[in-house]
């Protein structure tokens, strides 16, 4: 499985959690985002269009690699 095939988790631990996709290329820039509400899950992949993912506010991101929690 290529790293552009893994999937990544991203739980919300409060209401307003932003989720931000950033693409791939010379220039990096912000091409889609999402508000997340406590609760609410994302299940999310990278692409040929997305190299990178911001995620803003408390919350819990699980990969295969293992899992994290943003700080408060």
């Amino acid at each position: 499985m290529s790293q552009k095939d893994d999937f990544f988790i991203i739980r919300a631990e409060e209401d307003g959690v932003n989720v931000i996709g950033l693409t791939r290329g010379t220039n990096t820039r912000f091409h889609h985002s999402e508000k997340l509400d406590k609760g609410e899950v994302m299940i999310a992949q990278f692409t040929e269009h997305t190299s990178a993912v911001k995620v803003r506010g408390k919350a819990t991101i699980q990969t295969g690699h293992g899992e994290i929690r943003t700080e408060d």
